[in-house]
């Protein structure tokens, strides 16, 4: 009986810091995101003007040479929204080991990340690790709704 209530109290015990450092992680990153989000926008970058009336958004698309998951999944589901959305978008591949300012500027944790610019330079979305095409195209598509 003795052993049972050790075993019990030894799993609380795991439990209690296993849900205290997923707390942890969870602000530290939510903290990252809004610090990124209220970065001074961006002045310069490919794609700023507006092609036949419509804003177009710029991704900045942070990858490394050695990440895997940025050229085998990241590339291609910005292909895929490019194609989707033609001149509307810009994407800028970043690397992001030799761009600290920038890296630092959007609080980028890991690669791949995104960034969805809006036309004024503003950061509208960072997403942290692979993001799919559906979620990109819908904040292309909120970003641009901000100036229809």
């Amino acid at each position: 009986m003795p052993n049972i209530v050790v075993r019990i109290g030894v799993l609380m015990l795991v439990s209690i810091l296993a849900w205290f450092l997923v707390r942890s992680g969870r602000r530290f990153i939510d903290k990252r995101l809004r610090r990124a989000l209220a970065a001074v926008p961006l002045e310069q970058f490919p794609g700023a003007d507006t092609h036949s009336g419509s804003p177009t958004v710029c991704i900045l698309a942070f990858s490394s040479a050695s990440c895997h998951q940025c050229h085998q999944l990241q590339t291609p589901a910005l292909q895929r929204l490019r194609e989707m959305r033609g001149a509307n978008v810009a994407i800028v591949e970043v690397d992001a080991p030799c761009s600290p300012e920038l890296t630092q500027r959007y609080q980028v944790l890991t690669v791949p990340t995104t960034v969805v610019l809006d036309a004024t330079g503003r950061a509208h979305a960072v997403n942290y690790g692979f993001t799919r095409t559906q979620r990109l195209l819908e904040q292309v598509d909120q970003a641009q709704k901000q100036f229809i």
